[in-house]
């Protein structure tokens, strides 16, 4: 009996131990999952629900939280010190989650690796070859302008010209070479490897950038390395990281701000919490970067605000949440995307016309008052002229928008009739010349008036006046009546009047109205007036028509009458301001050619005044653009890489270096590419049909895949097959870049779709088959990038058989130099 009582006792001890290590083991496992939901951004309703994958999460003595009693039953009193202190560890952990800031460093071997290679292969021999290559020309002369301070411009955002300059500023560089032709051999004196660091930099950081990016969108973490091995053997993007170019840079913030956003996302059920709000920001401003560096950036704004749009879609659906709760988010949301990348994009702009104070070799593409705001430029010529445009003022009218050109006049007159048997009027030619010329000075005149020389009290021309312009070196009236122009005969022509003693007589009256006498007052000022010119009698307003007359008219451009006003082509300011002194012609004359001014104060205008003028400029511009470059490519021509770009060839040898992809990656990319879009369509059918092929997280996965890097590359893609200028394949990268990620992407998804739809022994043997052939394919990329890196380094010698080899397609136009 006594031994039965020791066994129960024992038994019973036994038992209650056994069930306090289970309470504890269940309150063990609530608490680590509240702690990984926590960490990984969910909130206590999803800890149970799968939000957070893996395991790893430990406590501040470095013990897994699964060995943590959550509390301890009464037990046997054997082990009270131990449990006290697992009790003391748990209040710990409970006072750690309760402070909601978390801070986890982790090393990546393969990231550290994939940045290791990429800088080795883009910084070998960064200096060579020490020439111009190819857009070189361009950005090393605006960073050379930076140091000058002087004003340049250019159709792109400057933010890579900035980083570039900034580099070269802090590395010596004074700005003083010229980069005047491609293939100059650069100087000493010349940084180049500082010039090239920030795009070789860049170009390499790409490649860890890729490789999060498809951990973050679920993948395997070879499937990211694949990816990042596969951007490190493209030659094309080697090339371009090597050298003083944009487009690594672009791509480079384009790809990161794109990660941040999707780690933005992971924090949907925990918004507003300080990882939130730092992923959103800095995916924000990463995008607003790569605009900032080209316009093409605008396209992975685009991508990154439909991913956030897509987040704020789903969420709607979340009953939980409040009316006022969707709207908040909708406005910080909106807030974050839109008002930080506009102070980015202003700061940017801000920090450039700060700097670039000088007038330089781009002036004349900016408005007259834009001009007169630089130092040295305009301002020299039109400070201390008279400020009111009075009777007997001469003039220069300059077209204010769009083409830089001048109303012009010259002793020449219309043919008799044109090609197409209309008849002219037979008069004084009127045009608008691109150049400065004694030909574009105008007399402004009161009609009632004979003489033309300003009197005291200034006779000052107002809104509503008219006038008549008088052509200073021919004294003939501007004038127009009803005959057609010669270039656009829906409107009327323009002249000088000579009086034939025809049936023809004079309409040389004009209306002048000041545009922005809001601004600057009713009275006709220099430069700050925009005015529009009324023809009194045909109630048409002087127009810039931006078509070219042929030999006749000496190239220069037409100007018509129109009967629609409000248009940017019927604006014109006065640039250049005098006062007649003389009422002889000939003094007249010698005062236009030889007249000087006395400088006394600048022209100034405030920073949103030049912002605003040179985003016109930007987007409007007609920038002349060279045509039928040799090689120049279309966006049809790009996925199979029909034609590179020659960007340097030795002198000495047949060195060079051409600007290819490497053709396997390019070819596969396409190849898988294509294969998605047929799957897709199959997927979707067959589902139609309800027939589930996949397992939900393979289909997920591959719905992932085009929501992000299928419209990525459509993003960056389709547009430009709208643009109406030159191409070339280095405009296709952006694109490019997508598209490798996409084939990585498909790899992993065959891999799972053989394995999910095959069975058994034949099973085993397609994904033996796929393995290999994967390891073949990598091995034949790697081969081919080795074969063809000659071409992205240039520091090979080369003799033609060697280039003939590399010539896989008859459309790669290489240089060869017979020896």
């Amino acid at each position: 009996m006594e031994m039965e009582k020791k066994s129960k006792k024992s038994a019973a001890k036994t038992s209650r131990k056994s069930q306090n290590q289970r309470e504890r083991g269940a309150a063990r496992d609530v608490l680590a999952g509240k702690e990984a939901a926590a960490d990984n951004g969910c909130d206590d309703g999803d800890a149970g629900a799968g939000c957070m994958k893996g395991s790893g999460v430990e406590d501040v003595a470095g013990r897994h939280m699964g060995d943590v009693p959550l509390s301890r039953d009464e037990g046997d009193g054997e082990s009270t010190s131990d449990a006290a202190s697992e009790d003391s560890r748990v209040s710990q952990a409970r006072q750690k989650e309760k402070s909601g800031f978390n801070m986890k460093l982790e090393f990546d071997a393969m990231s550290l690796l994939l940045l290791a290679l990429g800088l080795a292969t883009r910084m070998y021999k960064l200096e060579e070859p020490r020439s111009i290559v190819f857009d070189e020309l361009h950005y090393g002369k605006y960073a050379s302008l930076y140091m000058k301070q002087t004003f340049f411009f250019d159709t792109h955002p400057p933010l890579g010209k900035q980083l570039i300059a900034a580099v070269a500023y802090f590395a010596g560089f004074d700005g003083q070479f010229k980069f005047d032709r491609i293939g100059s051999s650069y100087s000493e004196s010349v940084p180049l490897f500082a010039l090239r660091l920030v795009p070789a930099v860049c170009g390499s950081l790409l490649i860890p950038t890729a490789y999060h990016l498809i951990l973050e969108l679920g993948f395997s973490q070879w499937t990211a390395v694949l990816a990042g091995f596969l951007l490190l053997c493209d030659n094309a993007m080697l090339t371009q990281s090597r050298f003083i170019l944009m487009e690594s840079m672009l791509v480079f913030f384009a790809l990161f701000g794109l990660l941040c956003i999707l780690k933005f996302r992971r924090y949907h059920t925990n918004p507003f919490c300080l990882q939130w709000w730092l992923w959103l920001t800095l995916g924000s401003v990463s995008l607003t970067f790569a605009l900032c560096v080209k316009y093409v950036g605008f396209f992975s704004c685009c991508l990154g605000l439909a991913i956030v749009g897509r987040d704020y879609w789903r969420m709607l659906g979340d009953r939980k949440r409040t009316d006022s709760a969707l709207c908040f988010h909708l406005f910080v949301r909106s807030f974050v995307t839109m008002i930080v990348p506009f102070v980015v994009y202003v700061g940017i702009f801000y920090l450039h016309l700060t700097v670039l104070y000088k007038a330089g070799p781009h002036d004349s593409v900016m408005t007259s008052a834009f001009q007169a705001s630089l130092e040295g430029g305009l301002a020299s010529i039109t400070r201390g002229q008279p400020l009111e445009v009075a009777h007997g003022s001469q003039v220069t009218l300059r077209h204010t928008h769009g083409r830089t050109c001048w109303l012009h006049s010259h002793t020449h007159v219309y043919p008799i009739r044109y090609p197409d048997k209309r008849g002219s009027s037979h008069q004084q030619q009127v045009t608008c010349y691109s150049f400065k010329d004694v030909n574009n000075w105008w007399i402004v005149k009161r009609p009632d008036r004979s003489d033309l020389v300003v009197s005291q009290p200034v006779d000052a021309i107002r809104h509503g006046d008219v006038v008549q312009l008088v052509h200073g070196m021919s004294s003939r009236a501007l004038n127009s009546h009803d005959v057609a122009a010669p270039m656009s005969p829906q409107n009327q022509e323009v002249s000088c009047y000579i009086d034939y003693n025809v049936s023809m007589p004079a309409q040389n009256l004009w209306k002048v109205e000041i545009i922005n006498r809001d601004q600057v007052g009713e009275v006709w000022h220099t430069i700050e007036s925009l005015v529009r010119l009324i023809h009194v009698n045909s109630t048409q307003a002087l127009k810039f028509s931006g078509r070219q007359l042929p030999e006749w008219g000496f190239n220069q451009h037409e100007v018509v009458t129109d009967r629609i006003h409000n248009q940017d082509d019927t604006t014109w300011n006065v640039e250049e301001h005098r006062y007649t002194k003389s009422e002889d012609q000939k003094d007249r004359e010698r005062e236009m050619v030889n007249a000087e001014m006395i400088p006394l104060r600048a022209t100034s205008l405030s920073f949103w005044e030049k912002f605003l003028e040179l985003q016109y400029k930007m987007f409007f511009a007609n920038q002349e653009n060279v045509q039928n470059h040799m090689y120049s490519s279309d966006p049809t021509e790009w996925p199979l890489m029909v034609r590179g770009i020659a960007y340097w060839v030795s002198a000495d040898s047949n060195a060079q270096v051409h600007l290819l992809g490497n053709i396997i990656v390019w070819y596969s990319g396409t190849f898988l590419l294509g294969l998605y879009c047929f799957l897709l369509t199959c997927y979707l059918l067959r589902r139609r049909r309800l027939c589930q092929d996949l397992s939900k997280e393979t289909w997920d996965s591959f719905v992932t895949m085009g929501e992000i890097l299928l419209m990525g590359y459509l993003f960056h893609y389709i547009p430009y097959f709208f643009v109406d200028r030159t191409l070339f394949l280095h405009h296709y990268l952006p694109a490019f870049t997508f598209k490798v990620l996409l084939s990585a992407t498909m790899v992993e998804h065959l891999y799972h779709f053989l394995r999910e739809t095959l069975q058994g022994t034949v099973r085993v043997v397609a994904l033996l088959l796929f393995k290999i052939t994967t390891v073949w394919w990598l091995l034949v990329v790697f081969v081919v990038f080795r074969g063809f890196s000659v071409l992205s380094y240039g520091t090979t010698p080369l003799t033609a058989s060697d280039l003939l080899r590399l010539r896989w397609r008859d459309s790669w136009d290489f240089i060869v130099h017979r020896q």
